[in-house]
């Protein structure tokens, strides 16, 4: 028989997508994990996505990728325009958060894509903290020996006075809108004023060429920022989201504290030293993002040349450290403005600010005097706002109307009332108060180790716990509404926490105790975190809905009233094993080889008959029932005591409520019970489902059907006999396959959820094992082999189907990866035409009309089937690929599988 060419193999693999795993370069950490069709060249093949795509400008912030937002709102603002416009070359460190966050939200809801699935296991918050929070009152030696050292050296950083670091601040941020920074502005100058005012000058010469090159000056701000044990890491998790609090979160006297507020220790002046600190390295990072910009900008014009060792150099001397403040730094130049006021005289009879918005443009006093309580001091105040503050406050209604959070169009219009009183009343100027010492500070940690409790041992959950205490006009709030957040899963917290500080009507129901990867009960409805596995369940029920890493659901656990709940909850084993240096990612051959598309045979030497085309409906000996599920309840046990709660023996009254201890987060055990009833015999039986397992659910990476399938019509083929390739409908064989082919390395066996259902006691391996080799099955194993590789639940053949709501969509399609590949096994819908679904994908140039037809069918998407099978994978620690019939073939979604190194594919319709 004639091997395959090369020109065969890509025609057959044609819209196939291709898993890689590679490393960026040196000092990148591990290697990124993507998706590629490298023998495809159309763009809307090339654009296929697993995830869904940044709704909103608002949230734009989640990722440090380069990305496109879909902005939903067309009433952009001329200073919003402006600075679009103004877009230049800009450099990009090669440095990220991980897992990426455009990857942690997959097409399926509750699921995440290819890349966030394998990086998880070596997420940013698995590093251990460098020092906490809870250290600023008692600050480690190191760090005080570091500063002053790095003070009183002549090759370092100089004492920089407080205006001056803001003068700079305002000066960075014009220099940062112009159009050509390169034109307007030589390296002698930049030059005289980075070592007259921040830094020392070098002590030798770097550059004999030219001793004033930006080279020059940015490898003197990469030393200082490189220095150890001095600025703050915001690598860690904890200290992107705590950036916002130590900039707002000190109370003033007078003021009810923040939940989660600094513990200063014994000296007020500690958290006004470390604000000090954080302006200061956030003046260094502006100035090393303007002479990186200004130096790609000239590489890009022609104007300016980069020699090959300088590059060397700066990746060498460039820690995570430094990248990522430089990250921040171009968060504060896009997002915040500093401006300068002239102090006037305060009375008595002043009052403060009102309003959530109002705190955010509080004037800011860094004057020698600004910790005294002397309000009749002049000098110079100043404004720390956010340039984009209506923006954020329209990224936090369409949250909210996607959740369908509870009378959401009067929520949302008091919110934007209040936005526009701020916005054009007068602020108040409200110097900087030292905060008074509380002693009854709640939390030390945003994290949360509950006061009292030592901290428990590392271990190393593929994500974070956290707890946040909330408060009116909180720190939180601020965050998000000045848009001062930093890439990671921060804003998902940020925009529920902003949510919630500002509805008193939820703070009186839920208490002001927080627990973020947990969920709420609240008017008859559920949210939940996609970081609980409750959430990833009840996400693939109909009506469920997914916005920013939340899942708002109408099904609510029994005999729960108002309140915030966290679930008790497993990890799987393998997944707490293969962490860090252990994690797969790491082994990036063993990614590529277990998901090739030619499986393991020589490139030269590829048959017809070595190829299989998958199926996981046909049942020639028994016709698998007809079956109907209904969930009837989702219940939490009696609570696990001392497990994730908050003590509160020391927590005053809210402002909300008159009792004196808010409620306390109780952690619960989770089930859901279902109603399976056998049509054809009428047998109704109940099954309960633990939800005991930390699983993730994976959406299958969409593919383009190959049209070139029929050159692997053998009659050596192992799946022939089963399958029609002539379309003609033959008795006794599947409907016309268009999908990938299968190479037989890939071994894979099919299994009805109705037999997984009648199953109780049973192991993945076992299912692998015996079904492998069973005779009464069509097997897709060889006899040689003891197991097959996949286990395929098939939820597609025989369920009775639900009645189809007709839904209007919220907001435009956000991905177009559904209306792209969504119907390329069925008849196009009467409401498109054209475009994917006669095969020929033409996403890019899709209307809006149809985007918004394809959100509504994703949104159709689920079911109680769905949810039993979720839960099932739950109970029983399988990690699982969701694969959606007409978005992707089941060949490919079994090659991911191998990629991963997982063992279960849920085939649904």
């Amino acid at each position: 028989m004639a091997t395959l060419t090369d020109s065969e193999i890509e025609k057959l693999f044609s819209g196939a997508p291709q898993y890689f795993a590679r490393s960026e370069g040196h000092y990148t950490g591990a290697p990124h994990p993507s998706v590629a069709f490298p023998w495809d060249e159309e763009l809307e093949i090339r654009d296929l996505t697993d995830h869904t795509q940044i709704e909103d400008k608002a949230w734009s912030c989640v990722t440090a990728w380069p990305h496109i937002t879909r902005d939903v709102h067309s009433d952009r603002s001329a200073a919003q325009r402006a600075t679009e416009e103004k877009r230049r070359a800009h450099f990009y460190p090669r440095c990220r958060e991980r897992p990426n966050m455009l990857s942690m939200f997959g097409l399926e809801k509750g699921s995440v894509g290819y890349q966030a699935a394998l990086e998880l296991a070596v997420a940013d918050a698995l590093q251990e903290e460098q020092w906490g929070f809870e250290n600023i009152g008692a600050r480690q030696p190191a760090i005080v020996e570091q500063r002053q050292k790095m003070l009183t050296s002549k090759d370092g950083l100089r004492h920089v006075e407080e205006t001056v670091i803001m003068e700079q601040l305002i000066k960075n941020s014009k220099r940062y809108s112009e159009k050509h920074l390169k034109e307007r502005r030589v390296s002698s100058e930049l030059y005289n004023e980075l070592f007259l005012q921040v830094l020392h000058p070098p002590t030798k010469v770097l550059d004999h060429k030219d001793p004033y090159s930006l080279s020059v000056q940015i490898l003197a701000l990469v030393k200082v920022l490189a220095a150890p044990n001095m600025w703050i890491d915001f690598s860690h998790v904890e200290w992107r989201i705590r950036l916002g609090q130590l900039l707002w979160g000190s109370p003033v006297e007078d003021e009810i504290e923040d939940g989660s507020s600094i513990k200063t220790g014994d000296s007020a002046s500690d958290i006004n030293e470390e604000r000090y600190w954080l302006l200061l390295q956030i003046l260094l990072a502006c100035e090393l993002v303007i002479r990186l910009d200004a130096i790609t900008e000239g590489e890009e014009l022609g104007l300016e040349s980069i020699r090959p060792a300088e590059i060397h150099k700066f990746e060498r001397e460039a820690n995570k450290s430094v990248k990522w403040s430089l990250i921040m730094a171009r968060v504060w130049l896009e997002n915040i403005e500093v401006v300068k006021t002239e102090a006037t005289e305060r009375t008595s009879t002043e009052e403060k600010p009102s309003g959530w918005l109002a705190t955010l443009t509080k004037r800011m006093s860094l004057t020698r005097d600004s910790g005294s309580h002397n309000h009749h001091s002049r000098g110079p105040l100043y404004v720390i706002k956010g340039k984009h503050v209506q923006r954020q406050i329209n990224g936090l209604a369409h949250f909210a109307r996607r959740l369908r959070w509870p009378d959401t169009d009067f929520r949302v219009s008091k919110i934007s009332d209040n936005c526009r009183a701020v916005v054009e009343g007068t602020p108040i100027s409200t110097p900087l108060v030292t905060p008074s010492t509380h002693s009854s500070s709640r939390h030390s940690s945003y994290f949360g180790t509950p006061r009292g409790e030592s901290k428990p041992e590392r271990n190393p959950l593929r994500r974070r716990k956290v707890s946040a205490a909330l408060h009116t006009s909180g720190w939180l709030s601020k965050s998000y509404v000045s848009g001062l957040m930093l890439p990671g899963e921060g804003i998902c917290h940020f925009l529920m926490a902003t949510l919630l500080e500002n509805d008193p009507e939820a703070l009186a129901r839920l208490g002001t105790t927080a627990n973020l990867c947990g969920g709420f009960v609240y008017w008859g409805k559920s949210f939940w975190s996609t970081a609980c596995i409750v959430g990833r369940v009840l996400a693939a029920g109909k009506g469920a809905v997914e916005c920013m890493g939340w899942i708002s659901s109408d099904i609510t656990p029994q005999g729960l009233g108002d309140g915030w709940v966290n679930i008790e909850v497993e990890q799987v084993p393998e997944d707490a094993q293969q962490v860090d240096k252990k994690a797969r990612l790491w082994g990036k051959l063993a990614v590529e080889r277990e998901s090739r598309v030619l499986g393991d045979a020589d490139p030269k030497s590829v048959f017809p008959a070595d190829f299989i085309i998958p199926f996981e409906n046909v049942y020639p000996d028994k016709k698998p029932p007809t079956i109907k599920i209904q969930l009837k309840a989702l219940s939490l046990w009696a609570p696990v005591e001392s497990v994730h709660t908050t003590p509160t023996e020391e927590e005053g009254p809210t402002p909300f409520t008159d009792v004196s201890r808010p409620p306390e987060i109780r952690t619960y055990p989770a089930a859901v019970t279902f109603e399976v009833t056998d049509v054809e015999a009428g047998e109704v039986k109940e099954h309960t489902y633990s939800l005991a397992k930390d699983i993730n659910f994976v959406t299958a990476h969409p593919c383009v059907p190959s049209q070139h399938v029929r050159i692997l019509k053998s009659p050596t083929s192992p799946t022939i006999q089963h399958v029609d390739l002539s379309g003609n409908g033959v008795a006794g064989k599947t409907a016309s396959v268009v999908g990938h082919p299968l190479h037989k390395y890939f071994t894979y066996t099919a299994l009805h959820l109705s037999e997984l259902i009648a199953k109780r006691d049973f192991s993945l391996e076992a299912l692998l094992g015996s079904y492998a080799s069973a005779s009464h099955r069509p097997s897709l194993t060889p006899a040689s082999n003891s197991a097959a590789k996949v286990l395929v639940i098939d939820c597609i053949t025989g369920f009775q189907p639900q009645p189809q709501e007709h839904e209007i969509p919220l907001s435009p399609v956000i991905s177009r990866t559904d209306s792209q590949s969504s119907s390329y096994l069925s008849p196009a819908p009467p409401e498109s035409s054209g475009g994917a679904e006669g095969g020929d994908v033409a996403g890019a140039l899709q209307s809006a009309s149809k985007k918004m037809h394809s959100e509504t069918r994703r949104r159709q998407f689920g079911s109680d089937m769905e949810i039993l099978v979720r839960a099932i994978c739950a109970e029983k620690g399988w990690n699982a690929l969701i694969s959606r019939r007409r978005r992707g073939c089941l060949a490919c979604a079994i090659r991911e599988a191998g990629a991963l190194g997982w063992k279960v594919v849920i085939r649904v319709d």
